[in-house]
C-alpha cells in the first residue's frame, strides 16, 4: 500500500509504544517520518530499523525550540512536512484526589499532554500550509470524553486536546489542513504498565465490552486513515477507538445475562 507516498510526517513520542507503531505504519504506506522523542536510544534504533525514509530528532515537546529543530530536520532531510502526529503523552504516576494533588503534579502532565500539543501545532501548521495542506492528528484519550476519578491532571489535558483540535480545524480549514483527534481506550503500551505487580491487560480487558485491550497497531490504522486522502472530508472530529468502553454503563454480569439470551436464539 502507498497511501502516504511522497508525504512527510513528524511523530512526537515516536520511540516506543503507539508512536513507534505509527512511525512504522507511515513508512509502510510509502511516507517518510521524523521520529521525535526524549528517548534517544530507542528513537535512533527505530530510525535505523526503518531505513532511509526515517530520521530521529531529540524532541522535548515542552520546549518550543525543540519543535523548531524537529521541523528543520523534516525540511532539511525530506524537503518539507505534510503530517503531524501529536502522540507524546504522559499519565499520572498515582491516583490522587483534587484535594491531594500538588500543583507541580498537575502541571507536569499538562505541560506534556496539553502544551506539547499546542506547541506542535504552532510549529508545524505553517510548514504544512506551505506544502499545500495536509493533516494534523492529535492523540487524546477517552479521558478527553469523560471524567476519571483520581486523574484530574490527565483528564484536563486530554479534554484540552479535544478542544484545541476543533479550534485549529476551524482556523486551518481554508488552507486545506485537516485537524482531528483520536481517543484511544486501553492500549497495550508501556504507559499502561506503570503500576507494579498488576496484570493490567487482564484487569482493563474486563472493563471493555470487546473483552480485551488493543494493540498499538490498531490505533495506527486510524492514524493512517486520518493522515491520508481517504479522510479528505474529515476535520475537527473525534475518532474513538476503545472497544466500546464509552458506549455506556456495562458490567460483566449484565453481559453474561444478555449473552445467554442471545445464545438461546442460536441453539
Amino acid at each position: 500500500m502507498s497511501r502516504l507516498e511522497g508525504k512527510v510526517a513528524l511523530v512526537s513520542g515516536g520511540a516506543r509504544g503507539m508512536g513507534a507503531a505509527h512511525a512504522r505504519g507511515i513508512v509502510a504506506e510509502g511516507g517518510a517520518v521524523v521520529i521525535g522523542d526524549v528517548l534517544t536510544d530507542g528513537g535512533r534504533q527505530l530510525a535505523d530499523e526503518l531505513g532511509d525514509r526515517a530520521a530521529f530528532v531529540e524532541l522535548d515537546v515542552r520546549r518550543e525550540e525543540c519543535w523548531d529543530a524537529a521541523v528543520g530536520v523534516a525540511e532539511a532531510t525530506f524537503g518539507g512536512l505534510d503530517i503531524l502526529v501529536n502522540n507524546a503523552g504522559v499519565t499520572t504516576q498515582a491516583l490522587k484526589s483534587v484535594a491531594d494533588m500538588e500543583l507541580d503534579e498537575y502541571l507536569d502532565v499538562v505541560a506534556v499532554n496539553q502544551i506539547g500539543v499546542f506547541l506542535g501545532m504552532h510549529a508545524c501548521s505553517v510548514p504544512i500550509i506551505r506544502r499545500g495542506g495536509g493533516s494534523i492528528v492529535n492523540i487524546s484519550s477517552i479521558a478527553g470524553l469523560t471524567g476519571s476519578a483520581g486523574g484530574i491532571n490527565y483528564v484536563a489535558s486530554k479534554f484540552a486536546v479535544r478542544g484545541m483540535t476543533k479550534c485549529a480545524a476551524l482556523e486551518l480549514a481554508p488552507f486545506q489542513v485537516r485537524v482531528n483527534s483520536i481517543h484511544p481506550g486501553f492500549i497495550n503500551t508501556p504507559m499502561l504498565a506503570i503500576p507494579q505487580g498488576v496484570d493490567l491487560p487482564s484487569l482493563f480487558g474486563e472493563m471493555v465490552p470487546l473483552g480485551r485491550i488493543a494493540d498499538p497497531s490498531e490505533v495506527t490504522k486510524l492514524v493512517l486513515f486520518l493522515a491520508s486522502a481517504d479522510a479528505a472530508f474529515c476535520t475537527g472530529a473525534e475518532f474513538v477507538i476503545d472497544g466500546g468502553q464509552t458506549c455506556g454503563i456495562d458490567s460483566k454480569d449484565f453481559r453474561a445475562v444478555i449473552s445467554a439470551q442471545l445464545q438461546a436464539h442460536l441453539s
